[in-house]
C-alpha cells in the first residue's frame, strides 16, 4: 500500500486523511490546543483505525496554521509543507469534481479561492466566521459551543429578529423579492426568543459569507461556489445558501467530507517546503 496522508493543522482541530489512487481514505478530526501533539495524535489515531504500518505510508503533507511548528519529517517519513490556500483550493475541486469554481473555506473566519486547471489563487477574505457565530452567541445567550447554537436555533423565527424588505416598503422591487434581509437585527423584538436570537446570528453569518461569494463569482466569471470548512456541518445554512441561489442563480455545493477539503487539498498537492 502507498498511501499519502493530508493533515490540516488548525488552532484547536486537526484534520487528517489518507489518499489512495485518488481515493479517500477515513478522514478524522483531533481537538487539541497543542498543534504537535493534535499532529501526532492524529496520525496516530489514523494508522490504529485502519490497521496500517508506518511503512504503509509514502508521504505526509501538512498545511494550516498550526504547520509552522512542525520543522523534521514525523517518524522519518517524507513530510512536506503546502500552501494553504493551496490546499483549500484543491480539495474543493476534487471533492466536487468541477474544473472552475470559487472555493470557501468557512472557518474561524472566511477564505475565498478561485481554483481551477491553471492553479489556485487566494481572492481575499472576511473575519465572519466560525469565531463570530461563538463570540456573538457566547455574550447574547450565554452559549458557547456549535452544537448547543445548532440545537437551540431549531424552532427561530427570523421575523423577530431581521428586518425584511417588506417591512420597509409596499413596492415590488425588481432585483429584491419582499423575503429578502434588509437589514440583519434591524428588526429585533422584546419578544424574540433565545432561538430567533441563535438563528439571527447564523442568518446573519451564512448570509455575509453567501453574499461575499456571489461578488467573488461575478468577479471572476463562475456560477459554482464550493463550500469547505468546519461551518460547511450546520444545518441551516442551507436555507440561507437556497435563497441566494434563488435571487443570483449561484450554484453552491455542498460536498461529502467538506470539513475535510483542506486537508484532501494538501494529499494532492506538490509541497513549497521538505523537512
Amino acid at each position: 500500500m502507498s498511501i499519502i496522508v493530508g493533515i490540516d493543522i488548525g488552532g484547536s482541530t486537526t484534520k487528517i486523511v489518507g489518499l489512495n489512487q485518488n481515493k479517500i481514505i477515513s478522514p478524522m478530526l483531533v481537538k487539541a490546543n497543542d498543534p504537535v501533539a493534535s499532529i501526532y495524535g492524529a496520525f496516530g489515531k489514523f494508522l490504529s483505525a485502519n490497521q496500517l504500518h508506518l511503512n504503509d505510508i509514502r508521504q505526509i503533507m501538512v498545511t494550516g496554521v498550526g504547520s509552522s511548528y512542525i520543522t523534521q519529517s514525523l517518524y522519518n517519513i517524507p513530510t512536506g509543507k503546502v500552501d494553504e490556500f493551496h490546499a483549500i483550493g484543491k480539495g474543493g475541486l476534487f471533492l466536487t469534481n468541477l474544473n472552475r469554481a470559487i472555493v470557501v473555506s468557512m472557518g474561524t473566519g472566511t477564505a475565498f479561492i478561485i481554483a481551477d486547471h491553471s492553479g489556485e489563487k487566494h481572492i481575499g477574505g472576511t473575519g465572519i466566521g466560525g469565531g463570530t457565530l461563538l463570540g456573538l452567541s457566547n455574550k447574547m445567550l450565554n452559549i458557547r459551543h456549535f452544537e448547543d447554537l445548532i440545537e437551540m436555533a431549531r424552532g427561530g423565527n427570523l421575523a423577530n429578529v431581521d428586518l425584511n424588505i417588506s417591512d420597509i416598503t409596499k413596492d415590488k422591487l425588481e432585483t429584491l423579492p419582499p423575503e429578502i434581509t434588509a437589514s440583519n437585527f434591524g428588526k429585533i423584538s422584546d419578544l424574540a426568543t433565545k432561538a430567533d436570537i441563535a438563528l439571527g446570528i447564523i442568518n446573519l453569518v451564512f448570509q455575509t459569507i453567501g453574499v461575499f461569494a456571489v461578488f467573488a463569482s461575478r468577479i471572476h466569471k463562475t456560477d459554482d461556489v464550493v463550500l469547505t470548512g468546519n461551518l460547511a456541518n450546520v444545518p441551516q445554512s442551507r436555507i440561507v445558501f437556497d435563497t441566494l441561489h434563488a435571487l443570483h442563480k449561484v450554484n453552491y455545493h455542498l460536498p461529502n467530507h467538506a470539513e475535510f477539503a483542506t486537508a484532501v487539498g494538501a494529499a494532492l498537492s506538490n509541497p513549497k517546503e521538505i523537512l
